[in-house]
C-alpha cells in the first residue's frame, strides 16, 4: 500500500484526471440510471388516462394534465394540442419540433460519458509512458542493479495502465446501455406520438360532421 500511495504521488499528473474521470462517470451513470427510466419517461397510467381522454374529445382536460405534469412525452402532446386546428402534416411537424427540443434531454451527458470510456485508456497509457521512462533513466544513471528504482517506474507503468482500463471498460459498456435504452424510448416516444395524433384527427373530424345540437 505505501508503494501504491508513493506511485500516486509520483504520477498525480496521470492519477488526478484518471479520479476527476472516475467521477464524472459514475455520477453522470447514477444519474441515467435515476432518470432514464422508462417508468419516468412514459408514464403507462398517464398514457391511458390521456388515450381515454382524447377518445371522449376532452382534449382540454388533456391539455391541463400536460401543463401540469410537464416532461418529454406530455410536451409532445402539448405541442400537438397547440396546433390541433392545423393540418395533420403541421401537427406532426409541431411534434417533431417539440422532440428535436425534448430527445436531447434523453441523450445528455451520454457524450461525456462517452469521451471518458475513450480519453480513460489514453491516459493509463501516457502513465505506461512516462514509468517506462523513469525505468529507462533509472537503468541509464544506476545500472540494472538498481531494484527500487526500476519498480517504481514499473509500478507507475502498470498502475496507471490498470486504473485507465478500470475506468474505461465499464464507462464504455454503459455508455452503449444507456444509449440503447434511449434509442428505445425514443421510438416508444414516437410510437405514441403518432398514436395521439391520429387520435386527435379522428376526434377532430368526428366534431366536424356532428350535426349542430347533437
Amino acid at each position: 500500500m505505501p508503494d501504491f500511495i508513493r506511485v500516486c504521488k509520483e504520477s498525480w499528473y496521470v492519477i488526478g484526471p484518471l479520479a476527476v474521470c472516475s467521477l464524472l462517470a459514475l455520477t453522470i451513470i447514477i444519474e441515467k440510471i435515476i432518470n432514464l427510466r422508462k417508468s419516468k419517461i412514459i408514464r403507462e397510467e398517464e398514457i391511458q388516462t390521456i388515450g381515454d381522454l382524447m377518445e371522449r374529445g376532452m382534449l382540454d382536460k388533456v391539455y391541463d394534465i400536460c401543463l401540469a405534469r410537464p416532461g418529454v412525452f406530455n410536451n409532445l402532446i402539448r405541442a400537438a394540442l397547440d396546433n390541433k386546428d392545423q393540418s395533420r402534416d403541421e401537427i406532426k411537424e409541431a411534434i417533431l419540433d417539440a422532440g428535436r427540443q425534448e430527445i436531447p434531454k434523453l441523450e445528455r451527458y451520454l457524450g461525456i460519458l462517452g469521451t471518458i470510456a475513450s480519453i480513460s485508456p489514453l491516459l493509463g497509457l501516457l502513465g505506461t509512458v512516462t514509468g517506462m521512462i523513469k525505468v529507462f533513466r533509472a537503468i541509464s544513471i544506476y545500472g540494472v542493479g538498481s531494484g527500487s528504482s526500476l519498480s517504481l517506474g514499473i509500478a507507475e507503468a502498470l498502475i496507471t495502465t490498470v486504473i485507465g482500463l478500470s475506468i474505461a471498460i465499464p464507462s464504455l459498456f454503459m455508455y452503449n446501455y444507456f444509449t440503447e435504452r434511449a434509442e428505445r424510448l425514443i421510438l416508444e416516444l414516437e410510437k405514441n406520438s403518432m398514436k395521439f395524433l391520429n387520435l386527435i384527427c379522428k376526434r377532430r373530424k368526428v366534431s366536424h360532421t356532428e350535426p349542430p345540437g347533437s
